[in-house]
């Protein structure tokens, strides 16, 4: 597995986190879409800043981890119990083809605002969320009309805008944005495997390894009925790879296997959901995970500080 980290963070996006930091003041509740199978790695830590940047009480905010339809419901219940662990925060998992799930998105807002309703005022709600999380449909839905750009694309939204709920509560869209640098790998082949960054931006069979590694420990059963696989599945991942290659036609001269032409079967057949309802990650293993980086991250500053002082000296001998 490739260790690259992505590094996605066009011009509008950097606008976008301007604008949001200057409208934050005047907002009462964040709302934070997320994508339900990856509900750590689609969440977004600038909002984490954003939400306590002030020296007030950090801002409350409602999780909202859409696409439970295509998530492991058990993992789901796990990541919202987890999530409300955080003081001043609500989870929910919705689907956008249920209304009524949607909807309550707004009770959660006003359980986390009561003194504005109180006050007779409106309660302020900014919506975030990475790109391709179902943001706008969740708008639309919400304010039961088309009111922002849908599209099964990555970052479709540019700018914001205010949308009148009528219902007591004001929601200020913004576009979808990601942070700088994608610091965990794993997230970063999350992130891709699941369509919140441009095919582009990360190699299709590298997210397509990375992914039928998992699976091959997480979900066997689901890739043997998939790919009408034998009782043991492969020891090695490209192995694996190989053999859904042949079972799907992905064929070249010589009967070898189209690696390229597989990953994209696996990969959209994720995306969709035909392989069944996965959760790509559970909180214990971003913890491991967590640890790892800030290993590597350190052992990395230490490397980086040792190669300074060897130029130093370096260029203390060749001055004498």
């Amino acid at each position: 597995m490739s260790s690259q980290t992505i590094q996605w963070f066009p011009g509008h996006m950097h606008k976008a986190r301007k604008e949001i930091e200057e409208a934050i003041p005047k907002v009462d509740v964040i709302i934070e879409v997320l994508d339900a199978r990856i509900p750590f790695s689609s969440e977004n830590p600038l909002i984490k800043s954003f939400r306590g940047q002030h020296g007030d009480n950090d801002k409350p905010v409602v999780k909202v981890l859409n696409k439970r339809d295509l998530a492991d419901p058990e993992m789901t219940q796990m990541w919202i119990e987890h999530l409300e662990k955080e003081q001043g925060v609500k989870a929910i998992a919705i689907t956008t083809e249920n209304i009524n799930e949607v909807n309550k998105i707004t009770e959660l807002c006003r359980k986390l605002a009561p003194h504005r309703e109180e006050m007779g005022k409106n309660i302020r709600t900014m919506i975030m969320g990475i790109p391709n999380v179902g943001k706008s449909t969740i708008i639309n839905t919400l304010a039961g009309r088309s009111v922002a750009v849908t599209g099964n694309q990555p970052a479709v939204t540019r700018q914001q805008q205010r949308i009148n709920l009528q219902n007591g509560i004001v929601l200020s869209d913004t576009p979808g944005i990601l942070w700088p640098k994608v610091e965990n790998p794993h997230s970063g082949f999350r992130l891709a495997a699941t369509g919140a960054v441009k095919d582009t931006a990360m190699d299709y069979i590298d997210v397509a390894f990375f992914t039928v590694e998992y699976l091959k420990e997480a979900y066997p059963e689901l890739i043997k009925a998939r790919y009408n696989l034998d009782d043991e599945l492969p020891e090695t991942e490209i192995e694996l790879m190989e053999e859904i290659g042949r079972k799907r036609g992905c064929l070249r001269g010589g009967g070898r296997v189209d690696l390229h032409k597989a990953s994209e079967i696996l990969i959209n057949e994720l995306r969709n959901g035909t392989l069944g309802q996965i959760t790509m990650e559970r909180p214990e293993m971003i913890t491991e995970e967590l640890v790892n980086v800030a290993i590597e991250a350190e052992i990395k500053k230490e490397q980086q500080i040792k190669k300074k002082e060897e130029r130093r000296k370096r260029y203390l001998r060749n001055k004498r």
